[in-house]
């Protein structure tokens, strides 16, 4: 259902429900408000992306990527705003099952750009981790201090630390390979 029609029949739940309270029907009126913001919500964020997050959450990856598999066409379905979400959420699930091929849909959430901080912070502390995983050291750190840039509220301080040590750990073995 496009935007418009979600935004046409809010309209008319709104209309409806302030008749509610103007004809003294308070209680169906205090319901129709609650309908009425779950109907606005759905206009402004996809209730299958809702879903979908709601999943990863739970940790339950693969029901979140046949929700996420229902939105056919992102970028026809989505408000420009979700379509860095959108990839964000392919990276998390892809990178369970293949971390290197997730690289792409963090580099696109990136690049189609997420407005939270600690969403930034995540999708470059995963660029991070396929970068070490590629031994790309140099390209890591670099990461990696662009996430605890963009981490302003310290959620991923404990992810970024762990990744460092991570990394500590690859340069004394590398050194105790060369020699």
């Amino acid at each position: 259902m496009s935007n418009l029609v979600r935004i046409i029949l809010c309209s008319l739940l709104t209309v409806g429900t302030v008749a509610l309270f103007w004809f003294g029907h308070w209680g169906w009126g205090i319901l129709a408000i609650l309908i009425v913001l779950l109907a606005w919500v759905t206009v402004f964020f996809n209730e299958k992306m809702l879903i979908a997050q709601w999943f990863l959450r739970k940790e339950n990856m693969a029901k979140a990527e046949v929700w996420l598999k229902k939105i056919k066409n992102y970028e026809k379905e989505l408000t420009p705003a979700q379509h860095g979400y959108y990839n964000m959420l392919l990276g998390l699930i892809e990178s369970q099952r293949a971390p290197l091929q997730a690289e792409k849909y963090f580099k696109k959430a990136l690049s189609l750009g997420l407005h939270m901080d600690h969403n930034i912070a995540l999708a470059k502390l995963s660029l991070a981790g396929v970068a070490m995983a590629k031994r790309n050291k140099r390209e890591a750190e670099k990461l990696l201090s662009e996430a605890k840039k963009a981490d302003k509220n310290k959620l991923l301080d404990e992810q970024i630390k762990m990744m460092k040590g991570q990394m500590a750990m690859m340069d004394r073995q590398q050194i105790r390979y060369s020699r």
